[in-house]
């Protein structure tokens, strides 16, 4: 099985050799980075498979960095957050700048190593095309417009949206959704809404119809224009 390479961008001493330890014993390839500037220079010049990134660094901060990341098209590697803040508007912040996923101070090694696993395994491959309306992916390159607007989604925007398109006009329970994007280890309640929001407010919030549709006490769907 090839190995999965990860670049850790964090400057607390401590914390990088306890999951440099523990993510090494895993069989994860790493590289690091002890603060924000030189975190973005190894990530647009080496090709990583995650990168886990802390929001408070020297020279640059996370949420900068991520978005910095993003203004590359082409580089959509899942970004995972670190941070010790935990509230519903921290998260949304991390996730509009463009972070797949979000992790708590202090936390697991497991579980640090198990998001890891399900970011590196999210990347889909093929030639198809999906279609709603006027939103169009290329499942191939994953590139996703509206008309003629190309949308900039992190992963796991992208992710739920494949889910949808590919279950449109039928509802995807909130249960499957979660399932799907990671696994028997879902993370905190707010993470499927804060994504949903941040989906909505890509692919609706800009046009005139919106596509995204909330089948409350069961889930979501994609429909088509009435």
């Amino acid at each position: 099985m090839e190995k999965i390479r990860v670049l850790i961008v964090e400057d607390n001493q401590d914390i990088v050799e306890n999951m440099a330890d523990f993510l090494e014993t895993k069989g994860f390839v790493l590289d690091f980075a002890m603060d924000g500037i030189g975190g973005l220079h190894l990530a647009i010049t080496n090709p990583y498979d995650v990168i886990v990134l802390d929001i408070m660094l020297p020279g640059m901060d996370g949420i900068t960095l991520c978005r910095k990341l993003r203004q590359d098209a082409k580089n959509m590697t899942p970004v995972l957050m670190l941070t010790a803040r935990d509230t519903l508007e921290d998260k949304l912040v991390g996730f509009d700048s463009g972070a797949d996923d979000y992790l708590v101070k202090p936390f697991a090694l497991q579980e640090l190593a198990a998001r890891i696993q399900a970011l590196s395994g999210r990347r889909n491959r093929g030639t198809r095309t999906l279609q709603v309306a006027d939103l169009v992916m290329d499942v191939g390159t994953l590139e996703v417009r509206r008309g003629e607007t190309l949308l900039e989604l992190n992963n796991t925007c992208t992710s739920i949206l494949k889910i949808l398109m590919e279950a449109s006009p039928e509802v995807v329970t909130r249960s499957r959704l979660e399932h799907e994007l990671w696994g028997d280890d879902p993370p905190d309640s707010d993470a499927l809404r804060s994504h949903m929001y941040t989906l909505r407010k890509k692919i609706d919030k800009p046009f005139d119809a919106a596509l995204v549709e909330t089948i409350h006490g069961k889930g979501f769907r994609l429909k088509e224009y009435s």
